[in-house]
């Protein structure tokens, strides 16, 4: 069973985190893809119109902001959700230009990634 919007994509260069995360929202009942890295879901040859990508800030060759607009510069809209170690303002603040809807700071907390998610697919074209 999985909520209508499509996929969740995940994007974390820590293997734990990944499988913590989809072992987590599979537990919801999502669609959840997991990508080592930037580069990795870039050579994806077919991304999902629908779904939603969680993404981690701080990566190797490529951060989650470039890797946004590497996908916005493709025409890919997903909503998307940043994660990081380290929160700020400044930080936030550059998340929303490029177009993020949430920052969440590692370690996840409670249900906000979730949340996040589902309003995300709901809110999705």
């Amino acid at each position: 069973m999985s909520l209508v919007g499509g996929p969740v994509l995940i994007v974390d260069d820590d293997a734990a985190v990944r499988a913590s995360l989809k072992f987590a929202l599979e537990l919801e009942g999502l669609d959840v893809r997991l990508y080592e890295s930037a580069p990795q879901l870039l050579a994806e040859k077919a991304l999902p119109p629908h779904g939603c990508i969680v993404v981690d800030y701080s990566m190797p060759g490529m951060s989650g902001l470039e890797l946004i607009d590497a996908l916005r510069l493709r025409h890919i809209g997903l909503p998307a959700i940043l994660i990081s170690g380290k929160v700020n303002d400044d930080l936030r603040r550059q998340a929303e230009r490029h177009g993020f809807r949430q920052v969440l700071e590692k370690p996840l907390e409670d249900s906000q990634l979730l949340d996040g998610i589902r309003t995300a697919l709901a809110d999705a074209p």
